[in-house]
């Protein structure tokens, strides 16, 4: 029973970026008939949106939004590349930047649980470490848990973020690039099976991070039981 548990929690946790992974490769070939380069079309896309003041930047940390910076940044191969992959993700980045413009609110929460979660995970590890040593200096057990509970209350959220971060993330990619990239006619109609795909798998990137993050919370819990 335990190893077809461990089996399941495996496939939870890899499949999820096994699939993303292999959608975005999948239609990561360049394409002659592609009317330019990832960079170019969120450059495009930015001056359309009246967003001139939002740069478009190279990156090896994967492809993604800084609110902070006011940066869309995209790995090499989508910033140079003329793929449908380029393209999807370049018009999912900029849907980050347009959430960003427009003030929505889920954008501007998760960024606030973003920066709070940083801190919040190190003072957890912190209480993970001390917990048991207080209940040897205490000579009880309810030390232990008390201040054990204290550090799962801090991880949950990282679960938090995780699940403010799926609607935040499906929004750029069916709710604002989709509609953007069908409605500009920036795609050939044949190819946008193939870009739905690319978004889909850019919207659930941080699929794999939630379930993470559920199950290590899940971990912790049960040590309260």
């Amino acid at each position: 029973m335990a190893i077809v548990i461990l089996f399941a929690l495996i496939c939870v946790l890899v499949l999820p970026q096994v699939w993303v992974r292999f959608t975005i490769d999948r239609h990561g070939i360049d394409r002659p008939d592609l009317q330019g380069t990832g960079a170019e079309l969120a450059r495009h896309l930015l001056d359309r949106f009246d967003l001139a003041d939002v740069k478009v930047e190279t990156t090896d940390r994967g492809d993604h939004y800084d609110p902070d910076a006011k940066a869309v940044r995209l790995l090499a191969k989508h910033h140079d590349g003329r793929s449908l992959s380029a393209v999807a993700i370049a018009a999912h980045e900029v849907s980050h930047a347009l959430q960003d413009a427009r003030g929505e609110r889920l954008l501007a929460l998760r960024q606030r649980l973003a920066k709070f979660t940083a801190i919040t995970d190190r003072i957890a590890g912190v209480f993970f470490i001390a917990a048991p040593v207080l209940a040897a200096l205490a000579r009880t057990p309810v030390a232990f848990f008390a201040v054990l509970g204290i550090g799962i209350a801090l991880l949950a959220v990282r679960v938090l973020v995780n699940l403010v971060t799926l609607p935040v993330e499906t929004d750029a990619s069916f709710s604002k690039a989709l509609p953007i990239l069908e409605d500009g006619r920036y795609v050939d109609a044949a190819h946008m099976p193939a870009i739905r795909s690319v978004l889909r798998a850019a919207a659930f990137t941080y699929l794999a991070g939630a379930l993470i993050s559920l199950i290590n919370l899940a971990r912790w819990i049960r040590l309260l039981r």
